[in-house]
């Protein structure tokens, strides 16, 4: 695997779980993730635990497992991507982000907090495991950047995304109860929304410019330099 193609990660319970580059991953949920996965994740050097949820959405649910004192072993950081109450982002992500179309205007919305999340990955100890709810659009958001970040091709950037989206959608095949705004695609269904949803992300992040956006809303160059550290990235800055 090179510096900037995602893998399938297989920590017990996790679930839509990719490496994204170096010791940076990338998943839904962790609350899904059993005592048996969060001592895999350390074994793979995690250390530290990115969520980009709002507080609201951070609530366990009766069948999520007992992890014990297993996440005492990880730092947690808090760094949400958005404000769900401004009325621009209301509008247009109704019910919440789950389309690449908007992440531009997320990324016009609220440039502190996407740059938040990546001066966490600078900060963090060890590892980083970065996740949101479904590890579709928030998580696909912030590692389509770091992707882009550390030079990854079209390819990769798109393929990064899809897999996340087929993850996901995989996951809604057996989930119960069901979720209350999606369902499982078929494979037609779902081929459609990959090649268009592919596209859109691409041209987000590449319109973006990573690094100048992050420089421009108080990232700094060494932090930018740990971030790609973390990636395995040689990029010159």
């Amino acid at each position: 695997m090179n510096a900037t193609e995602q893998a399938p990660v297989g920590w017990d319970g996790a679930v839509n779980a990719w490496r994204v580059a170096g010791s940076v991953y990338r998943m839904g949920r962790r609350e899904w993730v059993t005592e048996a996965g969060w001592n895999e994740a350390y074994d793979d050097g995690v250390r530290t635990i990115i969520d980009l949820r709002n507080a609201a959405e951070r609530q366990p649910r009766p069948t999520d497992p007992d992890v014990g004192e297993a996440l005492a072993a990880f730092d947690v950081v808090f760094t949400p991507t958005e404000d769900p109450d401004n009325p621009e982002f209301k509008a247009l992500c109704d019910p919440y982000l789950n389309d690449p179309a908007h992440y531009a205007a997320n990324a016009r919305m609220f440039p502190d907090k996407l740059a938040a999340v990546f001066k966490a990955v600078a900060a963090a100890s060890g590892g980083v495991v970065i996740h949101c709810s479904a590890g579709r659009d928030r998580s696909g958001m912030v590692a389509a950047m770091l992707q882009d970040l550390a030079g990854a091709s079209d390819h990769d950037i798109v393929a990064g995304y899809q897999a996340g989206m087929r993850g996901i959608n995989e996951r809604h095949r057996t989930l119960w109860p069901p979720h209350p705004h999606e369902r499982f695609l078929d494979e037609d269904a779902l081929a459609r929304l990959l090649k268009r949803r592919g596209a859109v992300v691409l041209d987000f992040v590449r319109g973006l410019n990573t690094r100048e956006y992050l420089l421009r809303h108080g990232v700094s160059e060494r932090e930018l330099g740990a971030v790609l550290s973390a990636l395995g990235a040689r990029v010159a800055l």
